[in-house]
């Protein structure tokens, strides 16, 4: 007897919702057991039903899914999560492989690919959208050539963060800047603390300057 899928699809569209059940519910391995309308819901969800697999929209209201999805994952790491977006951001992509998601696949993909990846994320593999992967092959190998005069082997999003910081820019100002939520910069910055050892903005000025980071004349804080 094969084995069904168990799906709650979160995404605040009723129409893509909608879509997405019907499209899921024609085959007989898989399941959709629940709807979630934003990122607080699918928590709650997961929490009542335990699925196998969670299909994650990113951009939902009261919670996005990147932090539902990290939330998830801490909570119960046995539940898969499988993006389902429309955005193609290095960032977003990044930062949910991060957080614990096992796929990644676009809302411009078609039928049969979202089936399969629904059916390789349930079954404990890793499911990327092609553009995606490639983005992932290329930032693997940039970290292997960077690896020599990059010690401390921060990320190229945690440079330009660190960039911006030794700058005289505000966590909001880089936030607004790189079109990034203002928490998503606090995290960087502290991984960038962290990787390098460092305990305050003088320091990493003092290093972003040493190795020529910096583009424009530093500012005092608070007076931008």
């Amino acid at each position: 007897m094969t084995e069904i899928i168990r799906v709650l699809i979160a995404d605040d569209h009723t129409i893509v919702r909608s879509g997405v059940r019907m499209l899921l519910e024609t085959e007989p391995d898989i399941q959709v057991i629940g709807e979630a309308l934003d990122g607080q819901q699918a928590i709650d969800l997961t929490q009542e039903l335990q699925p196998d697999l969670v299909l994650m929209d990113i951009a939902m209201p009261v919670l996005d899914g990147l932090q539902a999805t990290r939330q998830i994952k801490n909570r119960w790491p046995h539940v898969e999560v499988l993006v389902l977006t429309m955005h193609r951001s290095d960032e977003y992509f990044f930062e949910l492989l991060r957080a614990g998601a096992s796929g990644y696949i676009l809302k411009a993909a078609g039928t049969d690919e979202l089936v399969n990846a629904v059916r390789v994320v349930a079954g404990g593999q890793v499911f990327l959208y092609p553009t995606m992967a490639k983005k992932l092959l290329n930032d693997y190998l940039y970290r292997i050539d960077d690896s020599q005069s990059n010690p401390a082997n921060l990320s190229p999003r945690e440079k330009e963060i660190l960039r911006l910081i030794a700058e005289g820019y505000s966590n909001m100002e880089i936030a607004e800047k790189l079109v990034i939520s203002a928490s998503t910069v606090h995290t960087h910055r502290s991984n960038v603390m962290q990787k390098l050892g460092l305990t305050s903005r003088r320091e990493l000025v003092q290093y972003a300057r040493e190795r020529g980071l910096i583009l424009q004349p530093t500012t005092e804080p608070g007076t931008k």
